[in-house]
């Protein structure tokens, strides 16, 4: 009889102990029985250790190790070192599962096929108040999901939700898998995805349940500050997308239109710098000279929009559109 291929799971653990019973029972109560869970305890001061050895007592598909390295980076690449599985996934200690997640997500790519990752819709919860950035943005990731144009957005936000996709083992290899040291370290992972040219298997249902609270760790590690997202897009659009024969202009002269600004002048790469605030026009900052958006050129030219306000982005869409500019060859937004 052949046996089911086997589905490995691999979570860093650090310092999770409030929640960790929770997520391993979601994980245990999985529809889908072929799987493996490869934990590795990231140096916890709580009692998230002996959690994980005491389910791992209780259930022989949980494997539990310490942390060699440092980090979350180092603790990926431990539990993947470790894996066994044809496919490959990620979870994190504080969320929660849907029972039929790790089922849907397989279903997905046996049909399918490689070339693809497999992604399912995602829900905050908090036992406080839930802030409305998370439900705007959880909104935003599952209409991409349910459209299966994910990359389409990829420089504004990471457009895979860290802890629910899945995929073939040989494809993860071919995305280098956890073998990277940029933070962070989900949306780089994302980024190799985009530039493997991988295709969406969307799952449209809720398959994870992400959990906020004041000291999550994207909330308060520096790993995960502004400029780290920033820095990271700016890298690999000049890696996979920028054109250099081709205009540069940057459009936003906010804070993260500033810190893009530098970052380009010190790479020494031209560009255009346009904004919409008539109190800016005409200004320089670090040399540069801003100047009308109504001045901007509209062939042969890339853009990056540092633009955060939603109907200011509404409105520098719809101009480009006019001239037939199309998002993702022509203009990218970074915010």
């Amino acid at each position: 009889m052949q046996v089911p291929p086997l589905i490995s799971i691999v979570m860093p653990v650090k310092n999770a102990g409030a929640y960790l019973s929770d997520c391993l029972q979601s994980i245990i109560d999985q529809t889908e029985p072929h799987w493996e869970l490869l934990a590795v305890n990231d140096h916890s001061t709580d009692n998230s250790f002996s959690i994980l050895k005491e389910w791992a007592n209780k259930d022989d598909r949980i494997e539990v190790y310490n942390n060699h390295g440092n980090g979350i980076i180092d603790a990926l690449n431990l539990a993947y070192a470790k894996s066994k599985g044809s496919f490959i996934s990620r979870m994190d200690a504080d969320d929660k599962m849907a029972p039929d997640k790790m089922m849907l997500m397989k279903e997905a790519l046996a049909n399918y096929g490689q070339g693809h990752v497999a992604v399912g819709l995602v829900e905050y919860f908090s036992s406080g108040k839930l802030g409305n950035g998370y439900i705007k943005y959880a909104n935003w990731l599952n209409t991409l999901t349910q459209q299966t144009n994910n990359f389409i957005d990829v420089y504004k936000e990471c457009v895979i939700p860290s802890p629910c996709w899945m995929m073939y083992k040989t494809d993860f290899d071919i995305c280098n898998g956890f073998n990277s040291n940029r933070y962070p370290e989900d949306y780089d992972l994302c980024f190799r995805m985009y530039a493997q040219q991988m295709k969406i298997a969307a799952v449209p249902k809720i398959l994870h349940y992400w959990r906020d609270y004041p000291n999550r760790t994207s909330r308060t590690d520096e790993k995960y500050a502004d400029n780290r997202f920033l820095d990271l897009k700016l890298h690999y659009f000049l890696k996979l997308d920028h054109q250099p024969t081709k205009s540069l202009c940057l459009w936003g002269a906010g804070d993260k239109g500033k810190y893009l600004s530098k970052k380009l002048i010190a790479l020494s790469i031209d560009f255009t710098w346009l904004c919409n605030n008539p109190k800016k026009m005409g200004q320089n900052i670090y040399g540069k000279t801003l100047i009308s958006w109504k001045e901007a050129p509209t062939n042969q030219v890339q853009y990056i929009i540092a633009v955060a306000q939603k109907n200011a982005s509404i409105e520098i869409e719809t101009h480009l559109k006019k001239h037939h500019l199309k998002k993702g060859e022509s203009y990218y937004f970074f915010c």
